[in-house]
């Protein structure tokens, strides 16, 4: 039998959603029949998968031990590296500036030097995360970029921001700008542009499209031409919607793909260049917050930016 005392990172949630996260190993249809069953009780009740449990709580699971993580395999991070650029940090929070190259979680290579687990380990030795306090609560990456683009994540450091957070980038309330190098000179130098972007997830890859297609999704991106210099542009991009490598398939779309990309640009282009990776950062985020932001107020109008984009057009030679 295990048992646990509903914490602040735990109350409110429906039971059968605190069971999913706190018992990841424990499959669906056996969380509903152990419940159905009377082997999941709260407070010593027969546990009710809607229940919305409450600060103090007691979860008691009588299921078997296999369906337990053993013992410090949940601690994984702890092997991950210690390099870790904090823009801003506090209590609730964390701004980090990822670099190109570093997964932000764990993907199908199993590698443990996340970004996340970075995050992880900084909190632990700081004395703000203690694992073994928690039951179904991980501080969490409220956005993701690729591996191989730099800038901005933001971390939650506890459940209530998590939400936030999630719902204030859901509704789009926080503007997360990028810049990037390009080959061409877009032409106009400011403008909004409109498509349709269908993933091949077995590829990793999108295709973009002018007109809509079947498991299309519209994309909308805004840019401004910073500079140019002899066939290569520094941009400024806004996404009115973020969808999956949507700033380097668009761009390559529109005649423009990023210098370094070798997935939507061509190889022959970035021969003799200086790039192992895309030329794009994301560089700046707002809390713009135009709703109310709860315990998150003190944000509101609050721009962060990275110390130095990694890139420039003179690493062009230009």
């Amino acid at each position: 039998m295990r048992s646990y005392t509903i914490g602040e990172n735990d109350c409110g949630q429906r039971l059968d959603r605190f069971l999913s996260k706190t018992v990841p190993l424990l499959p669906q249809n056996l969380l509903y029949k152990y419940l159905r069953l009377k082997r999941i009780k709260v407070n010593r009740k027969r546990g009710e998968a809607s229940c919305r449990l409450a600060l103090g709580d007691l979860v008691e699971l009588y299921i078997n031990d296999e369906f337990f993580a053993a013992d410090g395999q949940e601690n994984a991070f702890l092997s991950a590296g210690d390099q870790l650029e904090i823009l801003y940090e506090d209590e609730n929070l964390l701004l980090v500036d990822k670099p190109a190259g570093l997964v932000v979680h764990v993907d199908n290579d199993g590698a443990v030097d996340t970004l996340i687990n970075r995050i992880l380990k900084y909190l632990v030795a700081a004395g703000q995360y203690a694992p073994q306090r928690e039951n179904s609560f991980t501080p969490a990456l409220c956005n993701r970029i690729d591996r191989n683009t730099s800038g901005i994540v933001l971390c939650a450091k506890n459940a209530p921001t998590l939400r936030v957070l999630n719902q204030k980038i859901r509704e789009r309330e926080l503007t997360k700008r990028y810049r990037c190098l390009v080959f061409g000179v877009p032409s106009p130098a400011h403008g909004v542009e409109k498509a349709f972007l269908r993933k091949d997830a077995a590829k990793n890859q999108v295709e973009i499209f002018r007109q809509p297609v079947p498991d299309g999704r519209t994309i909308i991106t805004e840019y401004w031409v910073l500079d140019s210099r002899k066939g290569v542009s520094l941009l400024e991009v806004d996404l009115h919607t973020g969808r999956t490598h949507q700033i380097r398939a668009h761009l390559a779309y529109l005649g423009h793909p990023l210098v370094g990309d070798t997935k939507y640009g061509g190889r022959r282009q970035n021969q003799g260049l200086p790039f192992q990776h895309q030329a794009l950062c994301a560089w700046q985020l707002t809390f713009d917050f135009p709703t109310p932001a709860e315990h998150l107020e003190y944000l509101r109008g609050r721009s962060f930016q990275v110390k130095e984009i990694p890139f420039s057009l003179e690493d062009c030679g230009l």
